[in-house]
């Protein structure tokens, strides 16, 4: 073999082992092969079988049917179909090297070569030359190198893209069977999955419904626009499993309890059909949802009747209803004064989206400690719901309940939470609060106080969170 050879193959190793994104791979493969011959393009050609289509790696996985014309297209997936057990398509028709080199050359419009992993074909990559190209047997011969070099990197690019998916799939199979571990409030539950199955299948829209009164209802996102899954909807049925549109572009995939439908999670794909690994991992994804949104509704109906709210010790929802009602029945009574107070984590969705459930777990905890230990024996702080908490100041006017809630920002301010289950990820993340503070008219009922105090704490966050707004 002549230098000129060696060195081709030489600055193709050292391509295959750099740290390149898909384009800029092909692309530095394409310039050193230019170094040796004329061309006119080059492209790898991956074959996804949950699709059965090729995918072009250089366009970042996208479907070949997208990106060429439809005679090209042609010639792409008949050159995947006939090349296993040959060594090229040349030309259009299928070609193997002989044993020995020979004093043949001849022109050439295109070359195929396949991608290969334990003898089999699962993709090809595609040289398209200039006109007149003339190649002789050598060429063909350091070509076959060539391709065995791209498709020993090639191999590991998808085993370690799919070990990825992999993990991320057994990740949010963990975090949606571990979130009952701290909330059972299904409007905080369910958005959570929602967001979990979004991130995880990112490529498809996802959508939550609960059913209700025999209906089923949008709980997550706030909006769906797309008639086609309201009627899926009314065709899914307990006794088969996801049902997929004629295109099979949406999947609705039941939620089961005890044999019977409480809901449902819909993908729809905007570009691609739903492919049989995207139907597989939503399927298991909708299993484990199921379960835990069950269990949620089982723990709501114990603790019903339960006044603490699990994760912080303050009262619950249930018991904050309770306690409102009492106080403000003595305000009223004894003619005293009452303020309400809304509280809100400033950015609490960020906080579960960066550092995990189980650090905005931790950032509640926390910040419920503070209220509890900056109040008084006969204030009333609850866990309204979520990142939300409701505060009843009996005996308390407003410029006074204002003095209270700039002293609780102020310490939530100045006390950084630490976050991370490992010694080596333990960080300090600063945490805010936004509040609103109404007082008790004696006309009103205790929810009207606390809509005003709702309403303050939206002023609050519409202005730049971490400020008490009083009304």
């Amino acid at each position: 073999m002549d230098n000129n050879k060696l060195h081709f193959l030489a600055k193709t190793a050292d391509i295959l082992t750099r740290e390149l994104d898909s384009s800029e791979l092909v692309k530095e493969l394409k310039v050193v092969l230019e170094s040796y011959i004329t061309l006119k393009d080059l492209n790898i050609y991956v074959f996804d079988p949950n699709s059965s289509t090729l995918r072009n790696y250089s366009k970042n996985w996208s479907i070949i049917d997208e990106n060429l014309p439809q005679e090209e297209k042609i010639s792409a997936y008949n050159a995947y179909n006939t090349i296993h057990g040959n060594d090229f398509v040349i030309n259009n028709k299928a070609y193997k090297l002989p044993q020995t080199i020979g004093e043949i050359s001849f022109r050439i419009n295109s070359l195929y070569m396949p991608i290969v992993k334990g003898g089999m074909c699962f993709g090809i990559i595609e040289i398209d030359f200039e006109e007149n190209t003339s190649i002789d047997m050598e060429f063909l011969f350091l070509m076959k190198i060539f391709g065995a070099q791209i498709s020993l990197k090639l191999q590991n690019i998808v085993l370690n893209e799919q070990s990825q998916v992999n993990v991320e799939f057994h990740d949010a199979m963990k975090n949606i069977a571990k979130i009952i571990e701290t909330q059972y409030e299904l409007n905080y539950i369910v958005p959570l999955i929602g967001e979990m199955l979004d991130r995880f299948i990112s490529d498809h829209l996802i959508y939550v419904f609960l059913k209700q009164e025999g209906e089923f209802k949008l709980i997550w996102p706030k909006a769906c626009n797309d008639e086609r899954i309201f009627e899926a909807l009314k065709h899914l049925d307990s006794s088969y499993g996801y049902i997929l549109t004629n295109d099979d572009k949406i999947g609705a995939f039941p939620l089961l309890t005890d044999g019977e439908i409480t809901g449902c999670i819909v993908a729809r794909s905007m570009i691609e059909k739903l492919s049989k690994r995207d139907i597989d991992y939503l399927e298991q994804l909708t299993r484990q949802s199921a379960v835990t949104i069950n269990r949620a509704n089982n723990y709501s109906k114990i603790l019903q009747y339960a006044t603490l709210d699990a994760l912080t010790s303050l009262n619950n929802r249930r018991q904050f209803e309770t306690r409102l009602k009492q106080e403000v029945a003595a305000a009223k009574r004894q003619q005293k004064p009452l303020c309400g107070m809304m509280i809100d984590i400033d950015f609490f969705k960020k906080v579960n989206d960066t550092y995990g459930h189980a650090a905005g777990d931790e950032v509640l905890r926390k910040t419920a400690c503070i209220i509890k230990d900056l109040l008084r024996e006969s204030d009333i702080p609850s866990r309204y719901g979520g990142e939300e908490f409701a505060i009843l100041l009996p005996f308390t006017h407003l410029e006074e309940a204002k003095v209270v809630g700039e002293r609780l920002r102020k310490a939530v301010e100045a006390a950084p939470v630490t976050v991370g289950e490992e010694e080596a990820d333990k960080q300090d993340i600063s945490v805010t609060i936004s509040m609103g503070i109404a007082e008790f008219n004696p006309e009103e009922t205790g929810e009207e106080l606390f809509e005003r105090a709702d309403k303050a704490l939206y002023e609050a966050k519409k202005s730049g969170r971490n400020r008490v707004v009083t009304i």
